[in-house]
């Protein structure tokens, strides 16, 4: 018999001052998230605008939200400086000191990430929930493995329930809290490093509650290893209608983050439009330095608003013959380049004038 899990209900994200309004939950699309790798203490004008320049750029690789860590008083403040000059949602990350998340609320902040097992006493999560009504703001509920209350670590070292139950019964139970402030406008994440953790844990969350859930595997761990994790948990929870917004997280760039996020909501059939990228491993045939096109490239394609398909390829015999099906390819040998569409050849280069004349192309397509 098929397993039964809810509807996840929707919850409200930005919205007001200029701020993307976005709904997560139901059957609206399921968002990508990434993290800001880097401190936001010290901000000048000059890092600032380099700052929203980069925001604006995840953005456009297909990032709907952006979290921040917020250690102390001078990163809130930065925070709210940034979040005052682009319409990207932005999540202020919090732990231990409830304050923090009332200074970020002070500014055009979206969403605060909060654990109320950290954040101290009962008076103190009632502060910042009360704090997010009257500025509408969400909250996302943030449990891992690092945070579970000491009666569920006692019956997890006992063996009377495993982690991902812990964790789900730790999530329920901050839950419960949001309830009691008569305040629904949060989402929950339950992270664990391990695949099968997180796929247990967010199924029995979900067999339970209707709150929308972020989903992720945390510390994933390099590129390759992150995405294959990743992947591997996203594709069973969104299968079964799990997961309202993801983060892919990587030891690696936001854009990597990103640019994975898409692509696997992409294959899940969860994500539709935007240029899809094919291109060849390369092998003793290689005639085209694919890798290095592909470096300068990736990103600015990624970034199109583009309904098409690219493919390049190392080896210009078979390349527009494994590339037909693209709407524009690339491929090359002998110092020379083919630029073709839909297996057509329409132009042969020089190898050197490659990325020029690529451009060009593009840009009439």
């Amino acid at each position: 018999m098929e397993e039964k899990f809810k509807t996840p209900r929707v919850i409200q994200i930005g919205g007001n001052n200029g701020i993307k309004k976005i709904y997560i939950g139901g059957k609206n699309p399921v968002t990508v998230q990434t993290m800001w790798k880097e401190s936001i203490t010290e901000i000048d004008n000059s890092r600032l605008d380099s700052i929203i320049k980069r925001i604006d750029s995840l953005k456009s690789l297909g990032c709907d939200i952006v979290r921040f860590a917020v250690p102390d008083m001078e990163s809130a403040h930065s925070l709210c400086k940034i979040a005052g000059n682009t319409d990207v949602p932005l999540v202020a990350d919090i732990h231990f000191d409830y304050r923090l998340a009332l200074e970020c609320l002070k500014g055009n902040i979206s969403v605060i990430r909060i654990n109320p097992g950290n954040i101290g006493n009962f008076d103190r999560t009632k502060a910042v929930v009360e704090a997010c009504k009257e500025k509408s703001a969400a909250i996302r509920i943030g449990v891992n493995t690092g945070s579970l209350p000491k009666d569920l670590e006692r019956k997890v070292e006992n063996s009377e329930i495993t982690r991902a139950q812990a964790l789900a019964e730790t999530a329920l139970r901050e839950a419960e809290i949001f309830a009691s402030l008569k305040f629904e406008n949060f989402a929950v994440s339950m992270k664990a490093s391990s695949v099968q953790e997180t796929i247990e844990a967010n199924e029995a969350f979900a067999r339970q509650s209707d709150i929308p859930l972020h989903i992720g595997v945390t510390e994933a761990g390099p590129l390759i290893t992150g995405v294959v994790k990743s992947t591997l948990a996203f594709s069973r929870l969104l299968t079964e209608g799990i997961g309202s917004t993801i983060r892919v997280s990587l030891s690696s760039s936001p854009e990597n983050e990103v640019i994975a996020g898409r692509e696997i909501l992409h294959e899940c059939g969860l994500r539709t439009g935007g240029v899809t990228l094919i291109s060849c491993p390369r092998c003793g045939r290689l005639g085209f330095d694919v890798h290095g096109f592909m470096e300068r490239w990736q990103n600015k394609l990624l970034s199109l608003d583009k309904n098409i398909t690219v493919a390049v390829m190392g080896c210009i015999v078979n390349g527009p013959g494994e590339g037909k099906h693209a709407d524009l390819g690339i491929a090359g040998g002998g110092g020379k380049c083919i630029i073709f569409k839909k297996g057509k050849i329409v132009q042969t280069i020089d190898e050197k004038n490659a990325d020029i004349e690529f451009k060009k192309v593009l840009e009439n397509l």
